[in-house]
């Protein structure tokens, strides 16, 4: 028998044992009274039982009935209370998100972000999952996570992108370090005072070079290779045939951003990150031959992967965010 069919016979056998009558099982499922007499014959022949004993004043369930109506009542309740709390949900908002993000970006950009979504959504339940940006995106990949907030990604074929905002790559030290750098290296000429002065950017080719040889000389410290960020940055380094010497690899930008802070060696962060310890010059940037190329962060999900309702309101609580910051930007102007 087919799996459709028996559903409906046990749901018409069910209305059926509960009204004691067909003929008012029959209005409640809207239903003819011979469609709902046949359903009920044909599922006694397949289940080889009597289930009903009919009378003058209706129906009433035998042994074998009652006992199938035991398992039929819990499994209708069951999908009547499923029905209910779907309702509730949708009503109140109430689902499940998948974040993943990396712990930098979550610091810096989805914890900001997200403290506004949940005040409009509190019955939401948040998940976060801190991975690299690689990482991200194969749990994206797998449907393990609903939305990624990562750096664009070369290739968005199957994945929507919504930028959120840009970040650009720079290097910074303490200007102790660079002093003591170039006192060990004895190359006062190589190394003059405009590169350390207060977050200021020269283009003089005797500054830049000076940059150059500190990357030589100096430590440099990335994150590791896994990082997408430490791909855009040896992609910068081939590019402009930059030499580097000793590397420290890292595996996040909170430890680089404190490594450099205590003067450890040259941290290649993100100047978004480290633009207050710029400010109030607990940090210098290094002046470079040639700007980095900025790059897009952003919320990525599958665009063949059918969204929940939760998925669907953070998307358009982002749309929503970004035409109010787009207005806000006009009225400015």
């Amino acid at each position: 028998m087919e799996t459709e069919s028996t559903l409906s016979s046990y749901h018409i056998f069910n209305a059926v044992a509960e009204a004691g009558n067909i003929s008012k099982a029959a209005k409640t499922l809207y239903i003819s009274q011979p469609a709902i007499s046949r359903a009920v014959s044909k599922l006694e022949q397949n289940l080889s039982v009597k289930l009903f004993i009919r009378g003058s004043r209706g129906v009433h369930l035998t042994e074998e009935g009652k006992l199938l109506y035991e398992h039929t009542r819990t499994a209708f309740d069951a999908l009547k209370k499923g029905e209910e709390n779907l309702r509730r949900v949708n009503a109140l908002g109430i689902g499940q998100l998948r974040i993943g993000v990396s712990t930098t970006l979550c610091k810096y950009i989805l914890m900001p972000y997200l403290q506004n979504f949940i005040e409009q959504h509190p019955h939401i339940q948040v998940t976060i999952r801190c991975h690299s940006t690689y990482e991200t995106l194969n749990l994206l990949e797998e449907g393990k996570i609903d939305i990624g907030l990562v750096g664009e990604p070369n290739s968005t074929h199957a994945l929507e992108f919504l930028p959120v905002t840009e970040i650009e790559d720079v290097f910074v030290a303490t200007e102790t370090y660079l002093k003591n750098l170039t006192l060990r290296e004895q190359k006062e000429n190589n190394f003059p005072d405009t590169v350390i002065q207060k977050n200021r950017r020269s283009t003089t080719k005797k500054v830049s070079d000076a940059s150059l040889t500190a990357f030589r000389n100096g430590n440099l410290m990335l994150l590791d290779e896994k990082n997408i960020s430490r791909v855009h940055i040896e992609d910068y380094f081939r590019k402009h045939n930059i030499e580097t010497g000793q590397i420290l690899e890292v595996s996040n930008m909170d430890l680089l951003i404190d490594f450099s802070k205590i003067g450890l060696g040259i941290g290649c962060v993100i100047k978004e990150f480290v633009q207050k310890e710029l400010d109030d010059h607990t940090l210098v940037e290094l002046p470079l031959p040639a700007l980095i190329d900025k790059r897009k962060v952003g919320f990525a999900y599958s665009k063949t992967s059918l969204q929940s309702g939760a998925v669907s309101k953070f998307i358009e609580f982002y749309h929503n965010r970004e035409t109010k910051e787009a207005d806000s930007s006009c009225k400015r102007k």
